[in-house]
């Protein structure tokens, strides 16, 4: 499996919103979902802040795969339902990075309907 170079690791984790459109399984993309990124080690997540019956959530249960837009980089993922046990870790970056707003609204995505969505972003060797 692919990692993220040092640069796109830093530039996507530097940068408060992706734009992600999930892969049909006819290989068309679904209309990009803004969302908010965090980091964690050398590992990049998501969330879905309506939990699991969140529209773009749903259209990635098939495939698995999507296109990323960030900070003018575009890159082809996977998408890897993350390991639970680090849920406390990734609100913890969630609060560490978005400090800035309001508590309700970076409370949204440390619920737990949010947390099972917990989704690991993971390049794919070449861009789309």
């Amino acid at each position: 499996m692919a990692t993220w170079t040092s640069d796109e690791i830093d530039r996507i984790a530097d940068t408060d919103e992706l734009r992600l459109a999930s892969l049909r399984v006819d290989d068309t993309l679904r209309r990009p979902t803004t969302m908010w990124v965090v980091r964690h080690g050398d590992d990049l997540y998501v969330r879905a802040v309506n939990g699991p019956t969140a529209r773009w959530f749903q259209g990635t249960r098939d495939r698995h795969e999507a296109h990323i837009d960030v900070g003018g980089l575009e890159k082809d993922v996977s998408l890897v339902d993350a390991d639970h046990a680090i849920d406390d870790e990734i609100d913890a970056a969630y609060r560490a990075k978005y400090h800035r707003y309001p508590p309700d609204i970076v409370g949204s995505v440390v619920t737990p309907q949010a947390r099972a969505t917990t989704t690991r972003l993971v390049p794919h060797q070449s861009a789309r």
